[in-house]
């Protein structure tokens, strides 16, 4: 029997795998799969809008109606394995000819049964195991795929739960920024009024006003925005309430070791599912190969017929039938060949599609980290640079009210120290989100292809 074996060799490519990870992190820390996602998501108010994700996100909801219907497609073919058993009863009345009426005294015949019918194909050459196979890996490839778009869903929700603080935070900057230079305004428009004042310096502190006011609208429209695009991931709207925390608060400073780069290709949930897809294809390969070969069947029939319904079942109307069979295709016109074709066709494309998955994964990991490193030293540069943006506001407004200078040196600083601000704000979230996109692109947290909610 080995050597009716169909089944073709493995396609798996030597993927060229890097031995290390660029910029990783060579301290001892937990890698993203020891890691539970509630573990690395630590605020309260992230972790609620995640849960809440986890039941309403209509996605998610669909890809687990993927996930039932891949497993009643494997118990469908696992079924065809099995004989098939089926019991019927009917009555046939059919009118004879004159002549054979007078014979029969009757001029209709009427015939009563009741028949148990039993086939069973005996999968000789593998090709009904090959189907139920390439739907079992359908199935795991469903339920990984499943579990790639929670992870997915999980960093997206954090990532948008990180840029509405960033704007929160930078609106509270743009509010007290806005106030300070009304303040100066004013103040600048009374010296202008009693004449110790000139027009320029009303006119640049007006500048400075309208800029920051300019900028509060702008900050606004992003917020709102971003939390449309929340709303629809969490799959409810969202109230100001379960949004309040700060940037400071939210964590996800943790310390995620990268591990070994092979280590990715079982964590990751989409580079697993490619590669049951991609099972799956062989296996169809498989069962085209063995539909050149003979089909056996067995046939059964048992029941009883009598021209009479109290008859049924009755002493001597008994019957049986036993009918072994054996199919060979002869002239298809090409069609078994060219199904052969489209298998191994399907099977390059998915060989191709694993091995994009695989470097896609990769870039995702040295991109997060890359991020990572990056933003840390942009976030200490620019804390330098407000330290020293702020000593220099306050030395242009000294030389300002000394009368040495004027009051465009002061509108330069405090513009400089504004966009500085601004930026060290909008780089905090940034450093915070890379660590998601690191925690999502070595595969996250999900243990099991369906996750379950727990409560908070």
């Amino acid at each position: 029997m080995s050597g009716c074996s169909t089944v073709p060799p493995a396609s798996h490519p030597a993927v060229p795998v890097p031995g290390a990870y660029p910029l990783a992190l060579a301290a001892p820390a937990e890698t993203a799969v020891q890691m539970g996602w509630q573990d690395f998501f630590t605020d309260t108010e992230m972790r609620s809008l995640i849960y809440r994700a986890l039941d309403n996100n209509r996605d998610l909801q669909a890809a687990a109606a993927r996930i039932a219907q891949a497993r009643a497609d494997v118990s469908i073919s696992g079924a065809d394995l099995a004989p098939q058993v089926s019991g019927s009863a009917g009555m046939a009345k059919v009118g004879v000819p004159d002549a054979l009426a007078r014979m029969l005294r009757d001029d209709t015949l009427t015939s009563y049964n009741g028949l148990l019918q039993a086939r069973w194909e005996i999968d000789l050459f593998g090709r009904l195991r090959k189907l139920q196979a390439a739907a079992r890996e359908r199935y795991l490839a469903s339920a990984e795929a499943r579990r790639g778009l929670a992870t997915s869903l999980v960093a997206q929700v954090a990532a948008g739960y990180l840029a509405d603080r960033e704007y929160a935070e930078r609106l509270a900057l743009a509010h007290e920024t806005l106030a300070n230079r009304e303040r100066a305004l004013h103040m600048l428009t009374r010296r202008y009024e009693v004449g110790s004042g000139s027009k320029i310096d009303v006119t640049q502190a007006e500048t400075l006003r309208t800029q920051a006011a300019a900028e509060i609208p702008a900050i606004e429209l992003a917020r709102a925005q971003n939390r449309d695009a929340l709303a629809v991931l969490v799959g409810e709207p969202i109230a100001d309430s379960a949004l309040q925390h700060s940037l400071a608060q939210v964590g996800l400073t943790q310390q995620i070791r990268p591990g070994l780069p092979s280590a990715l290709l079982a964590n990751r949930p989409d580079i697993v599912a490619t590669e049951h897809r991609l099972r799956a294809a062989e296996a169809n390969i498989g069962a085209a190969r063995a539909a050149f070969f003979p089909s056996i069947s067995l046939t059964g029939i048992a029941g009883s017929s009598s021209r009479d319904l109290d008859g049924l079942f009755g002493a001597g109307t008994g019957l049986w039938l036993f009918r072994p069979s054996i199919s060979l295709p002869i002239f298809t016109a090409g069609k078994l060949r060219a199904n052969l074709r489209l298998s191994e066709a399907r099977r390059d494309e998915m060989l191709a599609a694993y091995e994009a998955t695989i470097q896609g994964a990769f870039r995702d990991v040295a991109d997060a980290l890359a991020q990572r490193h990056w933003l840390a030293e942009q976030i200490t540069t620019i804390d330098q640079s407000i330290v020293a943006l702020s000593e220099r506001s306050r030395l242009a407004q000294l030389r300002y009210d000394a009368g040495r200078s004027a009051f465009l040196e002061v509108l330069d600083a405090e513009r400089d120290r504004f966009s500085a601000e601004q930026k060290r704000i909008q780089l905090r979230r940034a450093w915070l989100a890379s660590g998601v996109a690191l925690y999502a692109a070595l595969g996250g947290g999900f243990s099991e292809p369906e996750p379950q909610r727990r409560n908070p």
